[in-house]
């Protein structure tokens, strides 16, 4: 493993700064292997705690936001939500939802020019690809996971039609601005129809706060299975996606 760019043996072990520790061939009695072997097991907690990283991942962004803003204090409203998608309906969901907060808050006025969003690095991506289809470059951006409906790509991608979902925020898009409701088409988009999720109940939960907070999102039945395997007897606010998902 690599620690601040340096490799680091297998053996040893880290003390809370990220300095080496002796290895238990160096310990001196039977406590230092001990203290080695109980700091080697709280980092291997730690790498596989999401509410780890992300303490260490805002600590590190508000320090730098501070700094720039040449302020103190704290940066975040609160701690992180994380939200278990279930199936391929809450998985659309969450998508959608984030792809439209600039649309939704007045920010931009279509996905297109939605900045910081997934959608937008897509839009741009494929309009790059068009524009230099023999070009091999290698892009510096992120790389996302790619749409296809295929099968065999199950395992490597995301399981909608790429033109759906580009049509799919579009008419979305259209119907929660409130300044600019324009018309609304009179046929659902195709991904609506597939995966059976009411038209109007979309569109509610597309509005700002048009989701509650909930543990996790998906279909009724999943739910319901998410809610016994995690020993309650249900998921909070999971009525919301009954009426959603039909």
């Amino acid at each position: 493993m690599t620690v601040n760019g340096n490799f680091i043996d297998y053996r040893k072990s880290l003390n809370w700064t990220g300095s080496i520790c002796l290895t238990t061939s160096e310990c001196s009695c039977q406590a230092e292997v001990d203290k080695v072997h109980e700091i080697v097991e709280k980092w291997r907690e730690r790498l596989a705690d999401i509410s780890w990283f992300m303490r260490c991942l805002n600590e590190y962004i508000a320090r730098k936001a501070n700094e720039e803003d040449g302020c103190s204090g704290r940066f975040w409203e609160g701690r992180f939500k994380s939200q278990a998608l279930l199936d391929e309906q809450g998985l659309l969901t969450c998508m959608a939802y984030v792809d439209l907060n600039p649309v939704r808050a007045a920010i931009a006025d279509c996905p297109e020019q939605s900045d910081f969003t997934s959608i937008q690095q897509r839009i741009s991506e494929y309009a790059e690809q068009q524009k230099n289809a023999t070009d091999s470059t290698a892009s510096t951006t992120p790389r996302l996971k790619p749409f296809s409906v295929r099968q065999k790509d199950s395992h490597c991608s995301i399981a909608f039609d790429y033109a759906d979902y580009l049509e799919l925020l579009d008419w979305t898009g259209r119907c929660c601005r409130e300044d600019k409701r324009g018309h609304i088409p009179a046929h659902l988009p195709p991904i609506l129809q597939r995966l059976h999720i009411d038209q109007n109940a979309w569109l509610r939960a597309m509005q700002p706060e048009g989701l509650r907070r909930s543990r996790a999102m998906g279909h009724f039945e999943r739910l319901k299975t998410f809610a016994r395997d995690k020993g309650s007897a249900w998921i909070s606010s999971g009525n919301q996606f009954k009426a959603l998902f039909a």
